[in-house]
């Protein structure tokens, strides 16, 4: 006899966990499926431990930098088995409040490899004992993973996933960084800070090439002069490992040396082996096609998170979740857009952006106002040792709406969720410059850079 759920979820990541927890929160009988750890990739390989290593090299780049605060930190070093315990066990804790979570809103926890066995059946394998399940309700969950190079595999020792660099064994001195998105880039910063010579290299035209154009060059400048050097335009055609490091054939024939390499060109998603070729679910490049409420082709089949496409965020995952449940629920929610999804990316300088780029609001055929204003006339940015970097902004010039805005420097990952209330709350131009900013705070160069689309900026 199969166990009975109001519903499963196959997953337990940021968007399948969440969609449990709201799901027993409105009564419902619940069971998660995870092969490997509570709180999935984010939690436990992505997320947070990168924050914690990237926290580190922040403190490590502050030491060395001691004396423009006034202060003496003489030959600071690292213990780089020490960086790595750490980061492990903040995702330690973290996967035990998960667990924590699971038992305080009653919802089963089942170990094991799912996969889907008809409408409405799920079996879970694990050390060669099958469970059945059985719900009318079932959510796919089951994440990403990182793609490999086709000519190049990740070995753990020279070639390395997103994986293998949050736990070094030896601190890498000549590092390749293939593809510059947000993952790339940010270990990008933590292993340049914390002493390797950097290189990145990234096929499309600029680095970041999501964010908006201004943005992009930002922080190619900014890298650069922190020391790495930056290939766009270009690509690696071959890989070969050796005992002392990688052998890298750059696009045009160059040839390099490097004593290590991270991929970081982007996802594949997780729907190998969940049983949904059988049902004849509907995909899209690999990814489950979704309308806004998560449901598949199949009724009472569900997906959330990165198995069914950009954007890749935890954030988006998490609020997919709730969605799909309250509409299984019957509460009506408002379908799941991706209109207003902040993106950040935790690299020396942050970066933060939410909505329309000026180039793709212009694309779409908006008149525009567009408002900047830079970190270096911002008093706390000043007192705080870190004047670079700019806000900016894009209004339609015609009704005053926030199109998008686009942050970079000194913790703007924390002041983004500004604008997207904003968006989310149909602001116009006018309600932000009513708005009263506190002084001092970085936040004031949100304000500020609103009254510079109308020609009303007061500090610079």
């Amino acid at each position: 006899m199969a166990d009975t759920y109001d519903l499963i979820v196959l997953g337990s990541g940021p968007g399948g966990y969440v969609a449990a927890i709201r799901a027993a929160q409105l009564g419902m009988k619940v069971a998660i499926v995870e092969r490997e750890k509570l709180g999935g990739i984010c939690l436990n390989w992505g997320c947070i431990p990168t924050k914690a290593l990237l926290r580190t090299s922040e403190i490590y780049h502050y030491m060395t930098h001691a004396s423009a605060y006034g202060l003496i930190a003489e030959k600071p070093g690292f213990d780089l088995a020490k960086i790595v315990d750490r980061s492990r066990k903040v995702a330690g804790q973290l996967n035990a409040g998960v667990k924590g979570l699971m038992k305080k809103n009653k919802i089963t926890v089942v170990e094991g490899d799912g996969a889907l066995t008809g409408k409405g059946g799920l079996k879970v394998v694990k050390d060669g004992k099958t469970t059945a399940l059985q719900s009318k309700h079932i959510i796919v969950a089951t994440g990403a993973r990182a793609r490999d190079l086709p000519f190049a595999k990740a070995d753990g020792e020279r070639i390395w996933t997103y994986r293998h660099a949050m736990v070094p064994k030896v601190m890498p001195t000549k590092l390749l960084v293939i593809g510059s998105g947000a993952i790339g880039v940010e270990f990008a910063s933590f292993y340049s800070d914390m002493g390797a010579e950097v290189t990145i290299v990234e096929m499309l035209d600029r680095i970041l090439p999501v964010e908006d154009e201004d943005i992009s060059a930002f922080v190619h400048k900014a890298l650069t002069k922190q020391g790495m050097k930056i290939l766009t335009s270009s690509g690696v055609e071959k890989l070969e490992t050796g005992p002392n490091g990688v052998k890298a054939t750059l696009k045009g024939g160059d040839v390099q040396d490097f004593s290590h390499c991270i991929v970081a060109i982007g996802i594949v998603p997780n729907t190998e082996g969940v049983g949904l070729e059988a049902l004849g679910v509907k995909t899209d490049r690999g990814h489950i096609a979704t309308d806004g409420y998560g449901r598949t082709n199949v009724e009472g089949l569900y997906a959330i998170g990165d198995v069914t496409g950009p954007p890749w965020l935890a954030h988006k995952a998490s609020h997919e979740g709730v969605v799909c449940v309250e509409a299984i629920a019957g509460k009506n929610p408002h379908p799941f857009e991706t209109w207003n999804i902040p993106g950040c990316t935790y690299s020396r300088p942050q970066v933060a952006s939410v909505g329309l780029t000026e180039a793709k609001a212009k694309e779409g055929g908006r008149a525009v106002k567009v408002g900047k204003f830079p970190f270096i006339g911002n008093g706390k940015a000043i007192a705080l040792g870190e004047a670079e970097g700019f806000v900016k902004t894009v209004f339609d010039a015609q009704t005053g709406e926030l199109l998008g805005a686009h942050m970079v420097g000194a913790e703007v990952t924390e002041l983004i969720q500004g604008y997207a209330v904003a968006r989310q709350l149909e602001t116009t131009e006018a309600d932000l410059m009513e708005t009263v900013f506190p002084h001092p705070t970085l936040s004031e160069m949100m304000h500020e850079s609103v009254l510079d689309a109308y020609g009303r900026a007061i500090h610079y």
